[in-house]
């Protein structure tokens, strides 16, 4: 059904969402619980708290303030009634559920050794909305296709949290690996991609079946570190691509740069938002250093919508594509 995401909240505040305009339920990104304050929804980089009978507010006063009941309840829905059994998504301060949908949690961190165990007293939840938008990758591809040795270049995928990274990443798997039998740009044929999901965003598995469409000849390490999976991948899958969302520590630059020598092409994200800002961090510093991305894609989300440019490996613009010139997306959901 149409958003059933509906489904994981709590009677009261279910209702609230549901009588919220079917249109602007079609951008909403997240949903914020916390107990006892004011009920709070992001669509389309605008937030608003939610009133009685699902009216948008800017005032919290006029909200809607879930209690006790509702956060327990919520707690329990998405853990699917058996909390104990997600003590490692505790840790990690999320849980990725059916469908792609994460939910950062907020509350009491349980320490041990000097790192974070576990959370407790949980009161708090970001609710992150996960859709596919076919086509978004459209504009992009193009430019990341080294056609003269019918091959995709290693290309880094940068934005801020929320501006479309998963989305884009999405699509691209989906076109790469579905290939294209003719039209404007001639045939091109499908390559294997390898997916290393860590976080279950981009794929959506549930029991290892994906639940968005990463094309035909996809391969999927749902809930792998992506280091290890990305290796994993290189030794036993073959692939021609791999694909990976929010590298960033020095073990995953390392699997990215056996994945290049060993002929792979490589298409990641990272969190930032410009190139020159990566040079200072440990893992994907000396990435930048050795020129091992060929191509950057910058997203950006304004008032008027996502738009991106692409880089070179010198870090030369090659393109920029403004809103009105590609399918409209809700945002990354998931960033």
């Amino acid at each position: 059904m149409a958003n059933d995401w509906l489904l994981l909240f709590p009677e009261k505040v279910r209702a609230l969402l549901g009588g919220l305009p079917a249109a602007l339920l079609d951008k909403v990104e997240e949903i914020r619980v916390r107990e006892g304050r004011p009920l709070e929804i992001n669509y389309s980089g605008k937030y608003h708290f939610i009133g009685a009978g699902g009216t948008l507010t800017q005032l919290p006063g006029g909200a809607y303030r879930p209690d006790r009941e509702d956060t327990h309840r919520l707690l329990d829905l998405i853990s699917n009634h058996s909390l104990y059994t997600m003590e490692e998504e505790l840790r990690k301060g999320f849980i990725t559920i059916p469908g792609g949908h994460r939910i950062g949690l907020c509350g009491r961190t349980v320490l041990s050794g000097g790192g974070v165990e576990h959370l407790r007293d949980i009161t708090g939840f970001n609710v992150r909305i996960a859709r596919e938008v076919h086509g978004i990758a459209d504009g992009v591809l193009p430019y990341l296709l080294d056609r003269g040795r019918q091959r995709v270049m290693h290309t880094l995928i940068l934005s801020p949290p929320q501006h479309g990274k998963t989305t884009l990443l999405r699509d691209l798997a989906r076109q790469l690996s579905a290939g294209t039998s003719g039209g404007r740009e001639g045939s091109r044929p499908g390559l294997k991609v390898g997916i290393v999901d860590e976080r279950s965003e981009i794929a959506g598995s549930r029991r290892g079946i994906p639940a968005f469409d990463v094309g035909p000849r996809t391969d999927i390490l749902d809930g792998c570190p992506k280091a290890e999976g990305m290796m994993m991948m290189i030794r036993s899958l073959s692939p021609d691509v791999l694909i990976a969302d929010e590298i960033g520590r020095m073990e995953d630059a390392e699997a990215v740069t056996e994945a290049l020598h060993a002929g792979i092409s490589v298409v990641a994200s990272a969190h930032g938002k410009e190139v020159s800002e990566l040079a200072r961090r440990p893992g994907l510093g000396g990435l930048l250093e050795h020129r091992m991305f060929e191509r950057y894609v910058i997203l950006h989300r304004g008032a008027s919508g996502l738009s991106f440019r692409i880089l070179d490996a010198q870090k030369r613009g090659l393109l920029l594509v403004s809103p009105e010139q590609q399918p409209v997306s809700g945002g990354d959901r998931h960033a």
